[in-house]
């Protein structure tokens, strides 16, 4: 054999080599290519290699350079094909086809959240705004401005979380209306949510941190009847137009009169309607608007506040708020809206 018709049998090796290694589809058909490839028994290098001593002397070394080049880059293209077989076997053994398929995750809005939004959306159509404050208050803010004594013992109902320092965590979203009222001339027409925070157990009906919304209402010739027609507005909206609401009288520092309304509603327990505490109101009392700069005997208004996390109990017919903070997604995904 001449060294010409030996390099031709060493270039066709290595084109039909790479046909054939890019169309094997599985590690034993790799197996066989591989023997049949570069086996020493049997193997087509092989016998390449036993041609090589009977060329002419001076060809042998070009002859052994191509034929080594190929060899290299045959196994090399090999490697890359059982690599790429082993991964795609490992993959079937754990793919399961009899599994049920998952559904895909999404993000979604918080169920409180939801009632939160529902809520400023009510109360924007009627001209009320957003207003923010710090979580982290004076006493003054959070206690004094607000017509509560020293030692007055509606605060002990608070049990607040004190800082260093002399702050302490909010226990209501009342002082954003003492700001509002301090930075901003009536007509004032605000909301007030945010997070508050007291010293309580977490029960069915308690949590540590929560979310509130406070309204506030101020302008010349405020009266009751202004309180109970818009907030009687707000449940027919939330709970739907049939929603009967009624006032009874409590007692809160910085409104005077004060009192919890209370809306009708079926909670989908089995128990049919039944009236159901939402939220304390009442007129604001003139203390708190002295106490922000303003004239008693000119501006009066009405604040109320309410728990987002007990009206989402009420809207969604949940028996324990500890639902709502518990992070199952098992239990938020049957809020959620994707």
């Amino acid at each position: 054999m001449t060294l010409t018709e030996f390099l031709d049998q060493v270039h066709l090796l290595r084109d039909h080599a790479a046909q054939h290694i890019d169309a094997v589809s599985t590690l034993e058909d790799w197996t066989t290519l591989r023997n049949r490839i570069v086996g020493r028994k049997s193997g087509r290098l092989s016998e390449l290699l036993a041609i090589l001593p009977t060329l002419p002397a001076d060809d042998r070394r070009t002859a052994g350079a191509a034929l080594n080049a190929v060899k290299l880059a045959i196994e090399e293209q090999l490697e890359q094909r059982r690599a790429l077989l082993a991964k795609a076997a490992a993959t079937a053994k754990s793919l399961d086809l009899t599994m049920p398929g998952r559904d895909p995750w999404c993000g979604a809005v918080h169920p409180v959240t939801l009632v939160i939004d529902e809520i400023v959306a009510i109360f924007r159509e009627i001209g009320f705004t957003i207003a923010l404050g710090p979580e982290a208050e004076s006493d003054w803010y959070n206690f004094g401005a607000l017509n509560f004594p020293p030692n007055h013992p509606a605060m002990d109902l608070h049990d607040t979380l004190y800082l260093e320092g002399g702050s302490l965590l909010r226990t209501h979203t009342s002082p954003v209306q003492v700001r509002t009222m301090q930075q901003y001339r009536p007509p004032i027409r605000v909301l007030a949510p945010g997070r508050v925070y007291r010293r309580d157990f977490f029960d069915a009906t308690h949590a540590p941190a929560f979310e509130q919304i406070e309204g506030l209402a101020i302008d010349e010739g405020i009266s009751f009847s202004d309180l109970k027609a818009t907030l009687s507005y707000f449940a027919r909206r939330f709970y739907g137009g049939a929603t009967r609401t009624r006032f009874g009288p409590s007692f809160f520092p910085f409104t005077e009169p004060s009192a919890q309304m209370d809306v009708e509603v079926d909670l989908g327990d089995g128990r049919g309607k039944r009236w159901i505490e939402i939220m304390g109101t009442g007129l604001v009392h003139p203390a708190v608007i002295e106490a922000a700069g303003l004239d008693s005997e000119r501006w009066s208004g009405w604040a109320f506040g309410m728990g987002p996390g007990r009206i989402a109990m009420s809207r969604y017919g949940l028996p324990d708020i500890r639902l709502l903070y518990d992070s199952d997604v098992r239990f938020l995904a049957q809020f959620a809206v994707c």
